[in-house]
C-alpha cells in the first residue's frame, strides 16, 4: 500500500476494515481546505483555555522562542501552555484531551490535533487539544513538565465540566511521545510534580479511559525512541528517574481501561513499546485492547479512511462506549 508522504514521521527519522458510518461522516470535516505549512483559521479560532495564572512552575530565565526552520503547526516555544477546545454541534455529554506527539521536540498541532477534533467533535465529543511545554527548552525539573501541564489540564476540564456540558469521565487520547504522556497520566497522574494553584488542583487528574496510539513506552534501549527519550530525562538521566518516567512500571490496580494503537512497520517508534504496556496490563488484570497493524508507519494520525490503520478512530469510539467511567 502507498501511504502519502508524512512530514512529520520524516522529521522523527526513523486485515478487514471496518464499516462505521458516524466515524466516515465525521472524517468529511477533513475536506475543509488548509494551507501547508501554516496554523489554520481553524486552529487560531478555537477557543484557547490556558493552564496556569501567571508563570508556570519551574520557569526559564530566558523564555522559550519558536523554531524559524520547523513547519508552524509543528509548536515549538511554548510559554503559555494551553488547551484549544472543539465543541461539537450536538455534544454527547462526553470529554477528550488529545495530546499530540513530537519527540518531546514540538507538539504536532495538526494531524494529531486538530485532525483529531474534527473527527471526534463529530461523533459529539467536546475536545481539548493539549499545547503543552517542552522539557528542553529550559524548564526546571524537565522530567515533570510534560506531566505538570497535563494534570492541570485534566483538572480543569473537569472544574468546568458544567460549563462545557460534560460530565466527569474524561478521556484521554496520545500520540507517540504525547502517548508516552498519556501513558504516564494514566500510570503516574496523582505524582504530586507541582504546588496546588487553586481549587481546581483538589480534583482528580486521572482519566478515565485512555486511548495510545503508536506511543513511546520505553525510556531505554532497545525500544525507546532516543530523540523522546534523552530530551525528557537528559543525556545521563539516574536510574530513579527512567523509572519514574517509565510509565509500563507503574501500572496497577487502578489504572484506566486502556486501547492501544501501533504499526508492525513502525520505524521511528517500535511496536513492542505498545506490547510493552499491554503484557503489564494484562499482568494486573486491567482492562485493554490491542490493535497492530501491518501497515501505517508512524505519525500517521487518524490515518487514512480507506486504510486498516485508519480504523482506529472508530475501535476507539466503541472501546470508550463500553468503559464510560
Amino acid at each position: 500500500m502507498d501511504w502519502p508522504i508524512n512530514r512529520r514521521q520524516v522529521l522523527l527519522g526513523s486485515g478487514m476494515l471496518l464499516t462505521n458510518v458516524p466515524v466516515q461522516a465525521a472524517r468529511e470535516a477533513l475536506k475543509i481546505p488548509q494551507g501547508a505549512g501554516q496554523l489554520s483559521a481553524e486552529w487560531l479560532a478555537a477557543p484557547s483555555l490556558p493552564l496556569w495564572e501567571g508563570p508556570p512552575p519551574g520557569a526559564p530565565k530566558l523564555a522559550p522562542t519558536k523554531s524559524a526552520t520547523l513547519d508552524p503547526t509543528f509548536i515549538t516555544g511554548v510559554i503559555r501552555p494551553e488547551m484549544r477546545v472543539f465543541r461539537p454541534q450536538k455534544g454527547n455529554g462526553r470529554a477528550l484531551l488529545a495530546i499530540p506527539g513530537g519527540a518531546y521536540n514540538f507538539v504536532s498541532s495538526r494531524n494529531e490535533g486538530l485532525d483529531v477534533a474534527r473527527v471526534f467533535t463529530g461523533l459529539g465529543y467536546t475536545v481539548f487539544v493539549l499545547v503543552y511545554r517542552l522539557p528542553g527548552e529550559g524548564w526546571a525539573d524537565r522530567w515533570d513538565v510534560p506531566l505538570q501541564d497535563a494534570q492541570r489540564a485534566m483538572r480543569l476540564i473537569r472544574s468546568r465540566a458544567a460549563h462545557f456540558g460534560i460530565d466527569q469521565s474524561v478521556a484521554v487520547v496520545g500520540f507517540s511521545a504525547g502517548g508516552h504522556l498519556a501513558a504516564s497520566l494514566i500510570t503516574s497522574g496523582r505524582q504530586a510534580v507541582y504546588d496546588a494553584r487553586d481549587a481546581a488542583d483538589e480534583l482528580d487528574p486521572v482519566p478515565s479511559c485512555a486511548g495510545l496510539i503508536y506511543p513511546v513506552i520505553a525510556v531505554t534501549p532497545p525500544y525507546t525512541h532516543a530523540l523522546s527519550a534523552q530530551t525528557l530525562l537528559g543525556p545521563v538521566p539516574e536510574p530513579a528517574l527512567i523509572a519514574r518516567r517509565s510509565p509500563a512500571q507503574h501500572i496497577g490496580a487502578d489504572t484506566p481501561p486502556t486501547l492501544l494503537v501501533h504499526a508492525l512497520d513502525d520505524a521511528a517508534v517500535p511496536y513492542q513499546n505498545t506490547t510493552l504496556f499491554l503484557d503489564a496490563m494484562r499482568g494486573v488484570g486491567r482492562p485493554v485492547e490491542a490493535h497492530l497493524f501491518e501497515e501505517g508507519g508512524h505519525g500517521f494520525g487518524i490515518g487514512p479512511a480507506n486504510a486498516p490503520a485508519g480504523q482506529w478512530p472508530a475501535l476507539f469510539h466503541a472501546f470508550l462506549g463500553r468503559h464510560r467511567g
